[in-house]
């Protein structure tokens, strides 16, 4: 029988990752019931990697009461090193950040040293905020994603170029603009409400958000393995990298977060058996190990809508937003939860209140695959619950996730081969070109030559340009599989995300 060189590999990653199953599975006390839900569990994340196959690792832990039902892991932590994924391995968990930044500023609030629903001028004063947004926008405002306001560079330098200080940022509070197409009072979600609240703590308190989640929400809560630091994530053991499965085996992401691209919309890594102790903490209103770690009433508060929306995501559907936290329903039951995504990375976190059942699931691949963590965490949930067709329902998830995999690799080997065929729009020789241009609000891009082309590089992030179908203009994907656009103005300048970067 011939095996082709596509399905070669990919039974060669499927058999490491069957081989590669760590961690704790369920503990003894634990009922047969459970156990053997447990076991289940087990066998289908397993099968499920086997399957979809561009997903390289996999952790998860789930949380029932106060009872930890499962941490574990499977695969590999990063398919360079083969270094296999446990329930004490790192993961960046992207946006699920939000909540623990979120109740940092509750626990804050509680002792009176900030005031949520205030106007921003009046807890802190001369904030550098335009004057009337000051006077208008509130913390909650900021936290729930209904304030109305725009600051790209803000969001740009903190999550993606990584160039940025303190006064640097607190200096472009002043180009904060309102939010016309969703005002304030409206929800819409972006990273830009956490970035302004903690660039006005900072310049309060002097405090940064990494120091005031550390102190107000994971000592407490004693994830000792959850930093806001790539490089003491690192010295901690096994951390896992971001992946993409667009090939026939997955690749590590050429943009791996750094320190200074953790930020306080995004930027906590955790391992399932920290991430355990979150869900405990969540399920079970600030108590963990039965002790009281955050005052009665601080945790449930999160999970209060403040703004409300209309969405469908996925299988939830989606009608307000906490703070930190999104709410919805999974079939009939409440889901209070958080994703989280970036260049290879992706989290599940989520927990039905009434069920009290918790579930937290984080791959390190997510252009193809990033779905089998919501499929994971329902699989839980249906299992615990004794979901009558489970089997023949996921079978039927499975099948589909790996034809909508098939699809988007399709997809993307297309367009690559599309943008191939381009015809070079420069005039004039690649040196010309080359050099360090900067923009005031956004930082630098620096445009370098090759011996293959240019590449473009902005704080952390560089990429090879490529043709696009204008005169003089290049596309280029800092943030992977996500084009943009560079137009040359002429010897002196471009443009880049609408503003003029000048040579220097």
């Amino acid at each position: 029988m011939h095996i082709s060189r596509t399905t070669s590999a990919r039974l060669r990653v499927a058999a490491f990752i069957a081989m590669a199953t760590w961690g704790s599975v369920g503990h003894a006390e634990i009922p047969k019931t459970r156990r053997e839900a447990v076991a289940d569990i087990d066998a289908f994340v397993g099968q499920a990697m086997a399957r979809v196959e561009a997903a390289p690792g996999l952790a998860l832990a789930v949380v029932e009461g106060d009872e930890t039902l499962m941490t574990t892991g499977y695969g590999v932590a990063d398919i360079r090193s083969g270094a296999r994924v446990d329930s004490n391995t790192g993961f960046y968990i992207a946006s699920a950040t939000k909540a623990f930044t979120a109740l940092g500023f509750a626990a804050m609030a509680t002792r009176g040293e900030v005031n949520l629903d205030a106007p921003v001028d009046e807890w802190s004063p001369g904030s550098g905020l335009p004057t009337d947004l000051a006077k208008a926008t509130s913390l909650t405002d900021l936290l729930s994603h209904r304030a109305g306001l725009d600051n790209d560079a803000i969001a740009f330098r903190a999550a993606y170029s990584g160039e940025h200080t303190p006064q640097i940022m607190h200096g472009l509070l002043a180009r904060t603009t309102p939010n016309v197409a969703a005002p304030h009072g409206v929800f819409r979600y972006t990273n830009v409400g956490y970035n302004l609240a903690t660039i006005l703590l900072e310049a309060r308190t002097g405090e940064d958000w990494r120091a005031m989640v550390e102190n107000e929400v994971l000592t407490p809560a004693g994830m000792t393995h959850t930093t806001a630091r790539v490089s003491r994530a690192q010295g901690q053991g096994v951390l896992a990298a971001g992946h993409f499965g667009d090939g026939p085996t997955p690749e590590a992401s050429r943009l791996q977060k750094v320190d200074a691209t953790m930020q306080s919309a995004g930027g906590l890594i955790s391992t399932a058996h920290d991430m355990a102790r979150w869900l405990e903490l969540q399920i079970n209103d600030g108590v963990i190990d039965g002790r009281r770690a955050l005052p009665q009433g601080l945790v449930a508060s999160t999970h209060v809508v403040r703004a409300a929306q209309d969405q469908q995501f996925g299988a939830y559907h989606r009608d307000g937003y906490g703070l930190g936290w999104q709410r919805g329903r999974y079939g009939q039951d409440v889901l209070i939860h958080h994703f989280g995504n970036f260049a290879g990375s992706r989290a599940h976190v989520s927990f039905m209140p009434e069920r009290r059942v918790g579930v937290a699931v984080m791959i390190n691949e997510d252009l193809v695959a990033g779905e089998l963590a919501d499929v994971v965490a329902n699989y839980v949930y249906d299992r615990l619950s004794g979901r009558a067709d489970l089997e023949a329902a996921y079978e039927a998830e499975l099948a589909a996730l790996v034809e909508r995999r098939n699809q988007r690799q399709a997809a993307l080997a297309r367009a690559k081969i599309e943008r191939a065929a381009r015809n070079w729009p420069l005039s004039r020789p690649n040196s010309a070109y080359a050099g360090l241009y900067e923009n005031a609000a956004y930082g630098t891009i620096e445009v370098i030559e090759t011996g293959s082309g240019l590449d473009i590089r902005a704080g952390v992030m560089r990429a090879q340009a490529e043709a696009f179908t204008e005169a003089e203009s290049l596309r280029v994907e800092l943030i992977p599989f996500q084009g943009q656009v560079i137009v040359f103005d002429g010897p002196h300048s471009l443009t880049f995300k609408g503003e003029r970067f000048f040579r220097r």
